[in-house]
């Protein structure tokens, strides 16, 4: 069995140099790794790539050949998926609306805007032997990390990076965790918030893969303001009812995780986290090397290393009449009474 992660996320959330930093740290920790590089838009890898898509497919290429732009995917997609569900659903639309709809599909296929990191996963999803090939010599005692591309369309809409994953889970025998990368400063808009909470859901429900939420970059959070709560708010998403005063509606999430890839123990916590989600614990690899998987890293500990206690969650920032959600010891106590 060969044991790996797959990391995704929206564009500028982290992927690259968490791959990078994670790299690293399992090396440190004893574990060959190989990195793969399946983003054909990434131009500027700072680790060496054991395997990169542009070997097979370069962006530019595509750009040029087919006059794509370099986002393509998110019109195309969702028009397409729209005009399909109008379809599969048979609703009952006046002939003058139906015909609109085919005008925007075609249009949208061939526009500027669209199709060229899809187009380059469809090119891979059909080439699917070429990524075998290279992995094959991998899989004897090397760890993965599956960089892709940061549409975040290819993970909850669309099929071919799914497949791509599935072929080789199936044929490779790979144990696969998807590491969804989430950039923490989200949690100090309640709107952004609830949007990636949706967004992480919709992956998970898409992917069908062991799955990690990781808010990303930490360190930076209260740069972007104070935080309504505290930090286990965001993190255990247990109770969204304390945003009502922000939102209209209370949708269901998952929880996060968080990682300051410069940390080791921070690292080191996410990594015991993903080798069980894949089975890795279990399989008796270099178990003399693993001794960091002894650290224990709470919530409490990130938030009083990177946020300050004083005035972060006085009484001005809650505006509304819901009391503050209880701590995670707080709740332990009720369970317990209980």
């Amino acid at each position: 069995m060969v044991f790996g992660q797959v990391v995704i996320g929206p564009p500028g959330s982290g992927k690259t140099t968490y791959c990078n930093g994670m790299s690293q740290f399992l090396q440190l920790v004893g574990r060959k790794v190989a990195v793969i590089n399946l983003d054909p838009a990434n131009d500027s890898l700072p680790y060496d790539c054991a395997i990169n898509i542009e070997d097979l497919i370069k962006l530019e290429d595509v750009m040029a050949e087919h006059s794509l732009g370099p986002n393509g995917g998110v019109t195309f997609v969702l028009v397409v998926e729209l005009y399909r569900v109008i379809r599969v659903a048979d609703m009952q639309l006046d002939s003058l609306y139906c015909l609109s709809s085919v005008a925007i599909y075609e249009q949208c296929y061939f526009s500027d805007s669209t199709l060229s990191l899809v187009y380059c996963m469809d090119f891979l999803e059909k080439n699917i032997d070429w990524l075998e090939a290279k992995l094959k010599p991998l899989l004897k005692d090397h760890y993965l990390l599956f960089d892709f591309p940061g549409q975040v369309e290819l993970f909850f809409l669309h099929e071919n990076a799914k497949k791509v994953i599935m072929r080789l889970v199936k044929k490779l025998d790979l144990r696969l965790t998807a590491v969804h990368l989430i950039d923490a400063h989200l949690c100090s808009d309640p709107g952004k918030y609830i949007s990636a909470l949706l967004l992480s859901l919709s992956t998970m429900l898409h992917m069908e893969l062991p799955h990690v939420n990781v808010l990303s970059k930490i360190d930076l959070i209260e740069s972007y303001g104070k935080l309504a709560f505290n930090l286990d708010f965001y993190t255990d998403a247990h109770d969204l009812s304390y945003l009502q005063h922000h939102l209209d509606q209370d949708p269901r999430s998952a929880k996060y995780r968080h990682v300051y890839i410069p940390d080791k123990v921070s690292v080191g916590n996410l990594v015991k986290l993903i080798d069980k989600t894949n089975g890795y614990i279990f399989a008796g690899i270099d178990s003399s090397a693993v001794e960091f998987s002894k650290i224990a890293f709470t919530v409490a500990a990130v938030q009083e290393k990177y946020i300050k206690d004083n005035e972060v969650f006085d009484d001005e920032i809650i505006t509304s009449p819901p009391p503050p959600p209880p701590s995670i010891a707080e709740r332990d106590l009720r369970k317990d009474e209980r």
